[in-house]
This record gives C-alpha cells, structure tokens and sequence, in this order.
C-alpha cells in the first residue's frame, strides 16, 4: 500500500498556563484551529496574504513546553484532526524563543517530529514548523505547516 503525504497549514489560537505557578519554566499549551484556506501571493508590492476560514471542523492542539535555557525548549504533545484522529509530536533538537519587535511579544519556532498517532494517522510520520507568539496574559498565536506520511 502506498504512503500519503497529507500537508496542512493552520493558525491555532489559544492559550500557555504554568503547569505550576511557582515554576514558569513548564506551559502547558492548548488551542484550536478552524479549517483554513492560506492565500499568499507575490506582486508588484511583494507579499500579501489572506487567512479565510473554510467549511469543516476545528483542529485541537494540546502540547507541553519545558524551558532548557534562556530562550530554548523542549516540547511534546499531540494535535486532533476531527474525531480520533491524532497525531503525536516532539521536538527535533530545540525550540527558540525571544522577545519581538512588538513590546510586550515574545516569538518563537520549532520544528517537531511525527511520531505516530491515532485514527487516519496511525503510523504516521513527518515533521511540523511551528511558528508563534504569545503575550504577557498567555494568549498564543501559533501558524504550523506540517507534512505528514500516512501509511
């Protein structure tokens, strides 16, 4: 049976709490993505693009972050497409984050790998990049693009 290659690009938004308030250094994160269709398009001007939502479901994300220095970290969690279809991710190396051009914004990416998961994507495998960015009351904003292999 040939492989799938299933590529998706969505915006989560939701929000990073402490896993401990005492100990800022573990979030865990949750949010969710409406289906999407992503124009971008180059002209005269350069680059504009357009986020529309689209006709189907949400997307969840649920993942936890553990800070390993001043602006690295780790991180592991899984993303739903749909009913019992996930898959399970972690971080390839480490993630960098730092403070944006905006006060107050902290930004960041990573890059994780599929390591299988449930439904549609069992046995799966691929990577994601996660770009985001978060205030100082937790709200996230995260914009992923993820190739998936699906047996």
């Amino acid at each position: 049976r040939p492989v799938k290659e299933l590529n998706y690009a969505m915006q989560f938004k939701g929000n990073a709490e402490p896993v401990n308030p005492a100990d800022p250094s573990v979030l865990n994160i949750r949010g969710t993505a409406q289906s999407t269709v992503i124009r971008s398009a180059v002209g005269a001007n350069g680059l504009s693009t357009n986020l529309q939502g689209a006709a189907g479901s949400f997307a969840k994300f649920c993942s936890q972050l553990k800070m390993t220095g001043k602006s690295v970290f780790q991180e592991d969690g899984t993303i739903t497409f749909g009913e019992g279809n996930s898959v399970r991710f972690v971080t390839v190396q480490e993630g960098h984050v730092e403070r944006s051009g905006e006060p107050g914004l902290m930004a960041g990416a990573v890059v994780w790998r599929v390591e299988g998961g449930e439904g549609q994507f069992a046995g799966a495998s691929g990577f994601i990049t996660s770009n985001f960015y978060f205030n100082q009351a937790g709200e996230v904003t995260d914009n992923q693009f993820g190739v998936i292999f699906v047996p």
